[in-house]
């Protein structure tokens, strides 16, 4: 049977059939939509989980780099730094940061080795660098008053490495860059400048971060620390304790480390998440033996360095030849005997 509608037949059964495939698509579509936001905020749970630690890809997201070309760039700038910077070779404290370092990285979401030195820099402050290239300043471990301190700061930075934030970071430094290739035919140095500025970023964006890229680093680094077995509340007391420094005295953090500033409000969700997501241990690592020897070994390889520097600097004095008292007695025993004393300025009076 036909149908005349407006001028043209029309199967009935071709309606129906139409009627049903925009039933299911619109159905599908709804699933969807709906699904999505759900997709997403099951994602966001298990980035809350602990215990999933190891089995999410925290480090989706828009990204220019491979992780084998991440792992070169790491390694071309790390390169860099250990050819400007001071390594700390005392095998007793490399070994013991490093296996501080490997221990947390063991219970990150990093997947790329890791290669932990000490720099010999009194600024308090630890970074690192795409592929996972870390450095610690000495002066950070002479600042932290326990090993759940110290832990604390490296599983921050573990978690930027894992996240990807490094290059992801660049990448969009790069997209940035690329919207404004149009400017160079705005002719003149006026389009020329504003290039240049914009692409001054991208080597920055290695190690200075977004707000959401900070907030993120501080939720996985706060379940690293506590994974591995510390106490979560080190990770808050200390960067409490460094905001306080700043303020006092301004300088005492690196400048480096000051680009993603510790936040009130970033201290109120750290401690927020310590008590909504991580539940309570009976008993935490919280400092040992060890901390405490790797600390006052650099301590007394700084005050070793200071006196030699001072000691160098300082104006010396030296007899002219043939100046000085005569050697008899017992100052030519002294002499004879190699005394130090005769190396001493004499003070003569002089003659009225």
């Amino acid at each position: 049977m036909w149908v005349y509608t407006h001028g043209r037949h029309r199967d009935p059964l071709v309606g129906v059939s139409m009627r049903r495939f925009l039933a299911v698509n619109l159905s599908a579509a709804l699933v969807l939509s709906l699904a999505t936001p759900f997709a997403g905020l099951a994602k966001e749970n298990k980035k809350k989980d602990p215990e999933s630690i190891g089995d999410r890809d925290v480090g989706k997201g828009v990204n220019f780099y491979s992780i084998e070309k991440e792992i070169a760039l790491g390694k071309g700038l790390a390169q860099e730094i250990e050819r400007q910077a001071r390594i700390v070779d005392d095998p007793i404290i490399a070994e013991y940061v490093n296996r501080v370092g490997q221990n947390l990285v063991r219970n990150s979401d990093a997947k790329v080795p890791f290669t932990i030195k000490v720099l010999d820099a009194e600024e308090v402050n630890a970074f690192a660098l795409p592929g996972g290239f870390f450095f610690v300043n000495s002066g950070l471990i002479l600042k932290a008053d326990s090993e759940a301190e110290l832990a604390g700061v490296m599983a921050h930075e573990i978690a930027h490495v894992a996240a990807r934030h490094g290059t992801r970071q660049a990448t969009r430094g790069q997209v940035a860059n690329l919207a404004t290739i149009p400017l160079i035919f705005m002719g003149g140095w006026a389009g020329y400048g504003i290039r240049q500025a914009a692409s001054i970023a991208i080597p920055l964006g290695f190690l200075s971060f977004s707000r959401g890229f900070e907030e993120e680093a501080d939720l996985l680094g706060l379940q690293y620390l506590y994974k591995t077995g510390y106490d979560p509340t080190a990770f808050v007391d200390f960067f409490e304790k460094i905001q306080s420094l700043e303020k006092k005295k301004p300088g005492t953090m690196s400048k480096v480390f000051s680009t993603h500033p510790l936040t009130d409000d970033r201290i109120k969700n750290s401690q927020k998440n310590i008590q909504d997501i991580l539940k309570a241990k009976p008993e935490y690592v919280v400092t040992t033996s060890e901390f405490n020897d790797v600390k006052a070994r650099l301590m007394a390889m700084h005050n070793r360095r200071k006196v030699d520097d001072k000691d160098l600097n300082r104006p010396r004095l030296r007899k002219a030849p043939g100046a000085g008292t005569t050697v008899d007695g017992d100052d030519k025993d002294k002499k004879d005997k190699g005394s130090d004393e005769d190396e001493r300025p004499t003070l003569k009076r002089r003659p009225n």
